[in-house]
């Protein structure tokens, strides 16, 4: 596909590009993963954040392989996940780490290797004290919930806009919200509610953007709906 061909693609279904880091799960796909995952680079968010971590590395490193390709195909940012050495031997510096790991990384005496490698790191947090502590970490940006209910969490209530606003507050850098953030497709159902088997990729919104950055966060992340717009 010819470069002017695929920008036209992209912009048919864009959605709020700089706004929408989508997150992956083959396990809730109902088509092939590579499949839905092109389906979601049409889509030009962002970032895919490839989580796969169950996967043994092995295997992870072959997917990482195919999957650092399609994106840059369709210029959309891969990034991978937990998986440093993966992404190190791939010569990919781009990751997202849960805080825990990314705490751990550095005090193996490793830190300047990692500032030097990563371009961009990520990770997760769940307060205000995560939060301050993973920029002091060097990370360039975090996810930040959960802040709407959602599935993922059952019976966890939801830590609100509030807490995402006083994380906002508390970091320079940018903050995407997680949890509870669906994108709606034109018929007003949500992608994950939407029926698996269409073929066209649907012109969708996502609702409660707008409330997360609102409170100063940069976005937010989608899963489910992405493994099945």
């Amino acid at each position: 596909m010819n470069k002017e061909k695929l920008l036209y693609e992209n912009s048919k279904h864009a959605l709020q590009s700089d706004n929408i880091i989508a997150i992956t799960n083959r396990h809730l796909c109902s088509r092939p993963f590579m499949e839905q995952l092109e389906r979601v680079c049409k889509l030009h968010p962002h970032a895919i954040v490839l989580r796969e971590k169950d996967m043994p590395e092995a295997e992870y490193l072959s997917l990482a392989r195919d999957v650092i390709a399609l994106c840059k195909e369709y210029d959309v940012q891969c990034m991978l996940h937990s998986f440093i050495n993966v992404a190190i031997e791939l010569g990919h510096p781009y990751i997202h780490l849960p805080l825990p790991i990314l705490e751990a990384y550095i005090k193996k005496d490793l830190s300047d290797n990692y500032q030097q490698f990563f371009k961009v790191i990520g990770t997760s947090v769940h307060s205000v004290e995560d939060a301050i502590k993973a920029e002091q970490l060097g990370a360039t940006y975090m996810t930040a919930g959960h802040i709407f209910a959602t599935d993922c969490k059952k019976g966890l209530p939801p830590r609100g806009l509030d807490f995402l606003k006083n994380v906002c507050d508390a970091v320079q850098i940018p903050v995407y919200a997680i949890g509870g953030i669906n994108i709606a497709s034109n018929d007003d159902r949500t992608a994950s509610d939407a029926p698996p088997a269409y073929d066209a990729i649907p012109d969708i919104n996502v609702p409660r953007l707008a409330e997360v950055m609102e409170c100063g966060a940069a976005g937010g992340c989608i899963m489910s709906g992405m493994m099945r717009v």
